[in-house]
């Protein structure tokens, strides 16, 4: 079957709504809207089959690092589909894109994470990374050691063993999660949840409920604990500059395996190669996917350092999946991280990109709805109040206002989700200041419409 863009909006809409069910999504009240049917794209932009263009503000789901339409993806996948289109990895047999991806991101990964296990996604990554921590201490003589901590509003994937390593409520009030030997503590997150503590105190704050959490369960019966270096689909929660130095120390002191999850911080997002670089963490395992390719095919991993590696390899690792380092997906992301490596994306992201978006990002502080406009790389976050000074909630029910917010972004023509009411982007690493400046034009008439809204309908309140 050929697939052309050529039936009206409508009657799109109205397959999709036949068939289609949507990831994170009430499916009902979608078909009675209808979803907008996107065609093409190319760099940061979105074409839907109306003929209208969209800044793409989210890379996707935080994945099109390198932009849309670069032919040199498609020109890999198309040549390995036709030299080796697929083949496993299981049965004592290995092949060349999945050898040489390894080793390349070997070649990235900082320390001794030299090996890699590789999945189709994050959330299956998450999954390994569950059943090898606990394996791994299994052969060192210590099967008690099971239980792994993690974060509340943490996001790890929507699998059952992914999603019970993330913390977030909706999610775990769904299909029975979490799974045992997960336990949460708080996140690190200051303009929410830091009252009158200054940033350094909150930060040492709740880097010190994990050494708490430790001895509360005994040390002889955790595992690991895992955090993204930067909280993502939490709303973009920078934690404070003394959160992670002291999360290291404790993971130190008790012999802790420490997981990043690099899945959205990986690959050039924050302005090295991975989060965990410019936060100098010292991770045992890190989770990747979304960058890895671009979101041009699917596949995530796992890397894993040099103890952990030579210990799962003493047996039988029981574990894999049917498209582990599946060729076409591992060329692709080759020739993706070549794209990234020799156009100086990464050290662009760093030097000039975030900086001039943190300037520009910042200038949003000033609306009456902003109590917060922070980034990091190329990641950012507003966070909306009727109460600059009191870092106030809504009183209407959370996310009201940041739906509210998203749907004047989508209206014109920018792609800015909300998470609660904190308003996120993650262009993708190829935006140029001129398209920077365009999306904050963009989010500033929508953030114009928004408070105009709340005015009209009596929303902008505090709540009590």
């Amino acid at each position: 079957m050929t697939l052309t863009n050529i039936a009206p909006t409508a009657e799109l809409q109205a397959l999709d709504a036949a068939h289609h069910m949507h990831p994170f999504t009430a499916n009902d009240e979608l078909a009675k809207k209808g979803a907008r049917i996107i065609v093409r794209a190319n760099g940061v932009r979105l074409t839907d089959s109306d003929g209208q263009e969209l800044i793409d503000g989210m890379a996707g789901l935080w994945c099109v690092n390198i932009g849309y339409g670069r032919t040199e993806l498609a020109e890999a996948a198309a040549r390995q589909m036709r030299e080796l289109p697929y083949y496993n990895t299981f049965f004592q047999t290995s092949h060349v894109p999945a050898l040489t991806l390894a080793a390349k991101l070997a070649e990235l990964a900082p320390g001794d994470l030299n090996h890699v296990f590789f999945a189709g996604s994050g959330s299956e990554a998450n999954d390994t990374n569950i059943r090898m921590v606990r394996q791994y201490w299994a052969l060192k003589g210590q099967p008690e050691r099971k239980t792994i901590i993690a974060r509340k509003n943490g996001y790890h994937g929507s699998s059952m063993g992914s999603a019970s390593l993330g913390g977030m409520a909706a999610m775990h009030a769904q299909g029975g999660l979490p799974i045992p030997g997960i336990v949460h503590i708080d996140q690190p997150y200051w303009y929410g949840e830091g009252g009158d503590t200054t940033p350094a105190d909150f930060g040492l704050a709740r880097a010190r409920q994990l050494e708490e959490k430790i001895l509360e369960l005994g040390a002889e019966n955790v595992a690991a604990f895992i955090a993204e270096p930067v909280q993502g689909a939490g709303g973009v929660i920078i934690p404070p500059e003394t959160y992670w130095p002291e999360i290291q120390r404790i993971v130190a002191k008790y012999g802790i395996l420490l997981i990043a999850d690099e899945v959205i911080t990986g690959f050039g997002r924050t302005g090295h190669w991975f989060g965990s670089q410019g936060y100098g963490i010292q991770p045992h395992i890190m989770t990747i996917a979304k960058g890895l390719s671009s979101g041009y095919q699917p596949i995530g991993g796992s890397i894993v350092c040099d103890e952990i590696a030579h210990t799962i390899g003493q047996d039988e690792f029981n574990h894999g999946y049917t498209y582990s380092g599946h060729p076409v997906a591992a060329a692709v992301a080759l020739e993706n991280l070549r794209i990234l490596d020799e156009e100086g994306i990464v050290d662009r992201v760093r030097t000039r990109t975030a900086p001039y978006l943190a300037q520009a990002w910042a200038s949003l502080a000033d609306h009456p709805l902003v109590g917060e406009a922070v980034s990091r790389g190329l990641m950012a976050s507003l966070a909306l109040t009727p109460d600059k000074a009191a870092r106030a909630r809504f009183a209407t029910d959370p996310g009201t206002v940041g739906y509210i917010c998203r749907e004047y972004c989508f209206a014109n023509n920018l792609v800015m989700r909300h998470v609660g009411d904190r308003m996120i982007i993650a262009p993708p690493l190829v935006i140029t200041p001129a398209d920077i400046d365009e999306l904050i034009t963009r989010a500033r008439k929508a953030l114009d419409q928004t408070l105009a809204h709340l005015q009209r309908d009596g929303l902008l309140r505090a709540a009590a």
